[in-house]
């Protein structure tokens, strides 16, 4: 399994590399069939509260993992990356995930449809599996990246699991240009709370690509609603989907789908609130926006749930190069970073006066900001109030 790889550096030097996780990324492939750990403690103890196992695990175990092992600030020397990117396992593992995401949601019907469940259990699976699915979006986003044929519609077909076809569109064409800036509704502002913010996200992220496709249709004289508007596609696997395990299992499913397709909105929503919360990218004499940078992502490196998240967490250098593959994305010094990796961070945000005071000073505290509300992204809503609690006094104005 180890693969060593060698290269000369530009001095003309030889360089050696080996990914000491190149074995552990296996996680991301088979952490989307953690629902069936909830549904064999189901079967086993006969507990319905077992179904929520998996809950426990992403929100109880992983942070504590993360703490207990702690960061890997390593990065694969620049000399190798042409090497790393071209190794096909990496990219075999993003795209074995795709089918599993299929099999973890019909496995959580399957078991809705053919177990005697109270209304709460079924919602608490429909949960769990949403959660599941969020994780899909995140396949999604690793693929959705990617230039080739067959990944752009793995990327579109995984996101037909949680009805979320528009993704790839507003994410890539949308999300990355506006990233950091007011104009774009999915960065979060400083005193914004998630309740709030996923009211403009999850809207706006619609509108948003549905507009970016029909331009880009247009310009090639064709109309929104034909079969080439790549939303399309997939919100048409998602109703195969979605209809056949309706008529399999029955109306039960309508409850059930409706919660899961919610729940996967929100873990995007959640990912999208702690990934920018507060940066704001500078503008110049001309007043556009400089182009995104390291440091208008928030960063982390804890190493248990980067394996289950193929990097996402890494967002800093992805952000100012999104075409980089998961495996060769870098750790630089100086940027913000989160305190924890997402599964105890998405916790956190859910409550927002503890988000506040945990996020707010590391914010202020940045190298770029030196407490200067200026240089944040701050809620309109808020500005006066937060002027006043965090204004700066650099000087005394006679």
């Amino acid at each position: 399994m180890a693969v060593t790889y060698t290269a000369l550096d530009a001095s003309g030097a030889r360089v050696e590399y080996r990914d000491r996780k190149r074995a552990w990324w296996a996680l991301s492939v088979i952490y989307p069939l953690l629902p069936f750990v909830g549904i064999a403690a189901h079967a086993r103890t006969g507990y319905q509260i077992a179904l929520g196992l998996p809950l426990l695990i992403s929100y109880g175990l992983m942070p504590l993992l993360d703490a207990l092992i702690g960061e890997d600030e390593n990065n694969p020397p620049e000399a190798v990356v042409p090497q790393l990117e071209e190794d096909r396992y990496y990219r075999w593992l993003t795209w074995a995930t795709v089918p599993l995401h299929f099999v973890a949601l019909i496995g959580c019907a399957w078991w809705v449809g053919t177990q005697p469940l109270a209304w709460w259990a079924v919602l608490l699976l429909a949960y769990v599996a949403g959660t599941d699915s969020g994780l899909g979006i995140n396949t999604g986003h690793e693929l959705g990246h990617k230039h080739t044929v067959i990944e752009q519609w793995l990327a579109r077909l995984v996101l037909a699991v949680p009805a979320y076809g528009h993704f790839t569109v507003e994410h890539g064409r949308g999300h990355h240009r506006f990233v950091s800036t007011p104009e774009d509704h999915a960065s979060s502002r400083m005193g914004e709370s998630i309740y709030r913010f996923v009211l403009r996200e999850i809207p706006g992220g619609i509108r948003r690509a549905w507009r970016l496709e029909a331009e880009r249709l247009a310009q090639q004289r064709k109309s929104p609603w034909s079969f080439a508007n790549t939303m399309l596609q997939s919100y048409a696997v998602t109703a195969l989907l979605q209809l056949g395990l309706i008529a399999a299992f029955g109306w039960v499913m309508l409850p059930f789908l409706a919660v899961h397709n919610l729940v996967a909105w929100w873990q995007l929503t959640s990912a999208n609130y702690v990934e920018h919360y507060g940066l704001l990218r500078g503008r110049g004499p001309d007043g556009r926006y400089e182009a995104p940078q390291p440091h208008h992502s928030w960063n982390t490196n804890h190493l248990v749930t980067n394996l289950a998240t193929f990097h996402l967490q890494r967002h800093s250098d992805h952000h100012a190069y999104p075409s980089r593959r998961y495996q060769s994305l870098r750790h630089f010094e100086q940027l913000p970073q989160l305190p924890s990796g997402y599964f105890g961070m998405f916790p956190l945000a859910y409550v927002p006066p503890l988000w506040y005071r945990v996020m707010d000073p590391r914010l202020l505290a940045l190298p770029h900001v030196q407490g200067d509300l200026g240089r944040v992204n701050v809620d309109p809503k808020r500005h006066a109030e937060l002027h006043r609690r965090y204004a700066r006094v650099d000087r005394q104005v006679a």
